[in-house]
């Protein structure tokens, strides 16, 4: 067997490309994640199958899509004994860990340790978390991102050195609410952070699930996302409505300041930077915290041997089209961030723009370890690509699909294709994602986007006869690769 290298799987929760300086970020710094990009390689156009945490965590595990390891929601667990990379690193030699957040509503295998965020639907709290520690219930104090990184790296010096090890470090933050620490929560007090060129979108010349979606900045975050105190009788889950505040009533914030407003523009300016902010700062807790593995890697002669990846489960919204959260299948949402370092084949300083999906970590991770490639798995191994060859036959379009119709934020169910130059989407309107059950308030609607001269996906050009015959090539093309990983079409989508 050829040389194993240990693999470290830094994850975030939540982290949008557009907050990484490396990714050529306008709002913040992020020099540890820099770091990987600079000594190793940046992947461009890494996208995830399924925009959401639990469905994203398990199509990285298993190397398929949702609809065959059955997480196809935020509620439904990865089922015991389903076939894992961890479990068949673990099984060809290798020592293995999961640390952080979870989040698969079920006990972790194909572990010699873990240490799993435990409450809160597996989400955990941001300060003086529980974890589940190899079947037992263990309290910490302190702030979520300090402790994982701590565990980490207890893990690491208590290792069995006679193996290999692969580590997945998967950190909370900056998952809703971002909470912030003390070391953290004075960073940005005196700057406004830049807003989104289509921070103001008004859904024109689009499908009526951008419309109708709750995730706009300013009507649809409660007031612990904004650091507000609850106003009177109303409690924690009302919503910070414009209408309702714009004029009439002052917001006192958590640091007892009193905010008044005398326009929505005004309003939502504030909201975005409360949010902006916020995030922002949760996302340099999880920066100083993988300079402390770096710094590891490096005292300890194991950055040579190491490969070293740190991505997110889904990308984000950061006040595109005014929205924050995912779900969408558009650009923001879609994209992954994935810097990766291995100084024994990957060339530093490198850039890839080929398309990766989540389903393919777990088939490269497999091929690093010198193990074959296991039947059923939908991904491919993408190590040729980092060691800058491109396999004939890559793929040049992918498929994606959400589920949860209507389940948190709004957002219709809907599937699509993503190429190089356009993106498709069908928003089939199946209630919770289940065949057959339609929602008749809801027609299913197209989208078709051209990326080229249209990047931040403004304009809808579905019906625009310029683009017939390209409806028709990208249409075939989504139900060729539907139909190749075993997907059924929605019976009203027809060619």
């Amino acid at each position: 067997m050829s040389y194993r290298p240990n693999i470290l799987f830094v994850m975030a929760d939540d982290h949008a490309a557009r907050a990484m300086s490396c990714y050529g970020s306008r709002i913040n710094r992020t020099p540890n994640m820099d770091r990987i990009a600079r000594e190793g390689m940046r992947l461009d156009n890494c996208l995830c199958t399924n925009s959401i945490c639990t469905p994203s965590r398990g199509t990285i595990l298993t190397g398929t899509y949702s609809h065959v390891n059955r997480v196809t929601t935020l509620r439904t667990p990865l089922p015991p004994g389903i076939l894992t990379y961890p479990k068949l690193l673990k099984a060809g030699g290798y020592q293995t860990a999961m640390i952080g957040k979870w989040h698969l509503h079920s006990v972790p295998e194909g572990f010699d340790h873990y240490s799993v965020l435990n409450k809160y639907g597996g989400h955990g709290s941001y300060f003086d978390p529980e974890m589940l520690e190899d079947g037992h219930e263990v309290p910490y104090k302190g702030y979520v991102t300090d402790i994982i990184t701590r565990l980490s790296l207890d893990w690491l010096k208590s290792r069995d050195r006679s193996k290999p090890f692969c580590l997945m470090t998967h950190h909370k933050a900056p998952h809703r609410s971002w909470i912030v620490d003390d070391a953290h929560k004075h960073l940005y007090a005196n700057e406004e952070i830049p807003y989104p060129a289509n921070f103001n979108d008004d859904y024109s010349n689009r499908a009526e699930a951008a419309k109708v979606a709750a995730l706009r900045i300013e009507r649809d975050f409660f007031p612990r996302d904004v650091k507000v105190a609850e106003l009177g009788e109303k409690g924690p889950n009302y919503k910070l409505i414009p209408e309702e505040i714009v004029g009439a009533i002052k917001l006192r914030t958590e640091e007892g300041r009193e905010m008044g407003f005398s326009t929505h523009q005004e309003f939502k300016n504030w909201m975005y930077q409360r949010y902006i902010k916020d995030y922002l700062r949760c996302v340099a807790g999880v920066d100083d915290g993988l300079g402390e593995m770096l710094k590891f890697l490096d005292s300890e002669g194991l950055a040579e041997d190491t490969i070293l990846i740190y991505t997110s489960d889904q990308g984000f919204f950061l006040g595109e089209h005014g929205w924050y959260d995912k779900r969408f299948m558009y650009e923001e949402s879609l994209r992954m961030p994935f810097v990766v370092r291995y100084p024994r084949g990957i060339k530093p300083g490198s850039v890839n723009t080929d398309i990766v999906i989540n389903n393919d970590f777990a088939p490269t991770f497999l091929d690093y370890a010198g193990l074959p490639p296991q039947e059923g798995m939908q991904g491919t191994s993408f190590r040729p690509l980092l060691e800058g060859k491109k396999p004939s036959g890559w793929r040049d379009s992918m498929y994606y699909r959400y589920w949860m119709h209507k389940t948190d934020h709004n957002v219709y169910a809907h599937y699509g294709l993503r190429t190089a130059e356009y993106k498709l989407i069908y928003y089939y309107a199946d209630a919770l994602g289940q065949m057959g059950t339609v929602d008749q308030r809801h027609k299913p609607e197209w989208e078709l986007f051209d990326l080229r001269k249209d990047p931040m996906e403004m304009m809808n050009v579905h019906r625009d006869p310029a683009y017939a015959g390209t409806v028709r090539e990208l249409t075939k093309e989504l139900h060729r690769l539907q139909a190749s990983y075993g997907d059924a079409r929605y019976p009203e989508d027809k060619e």
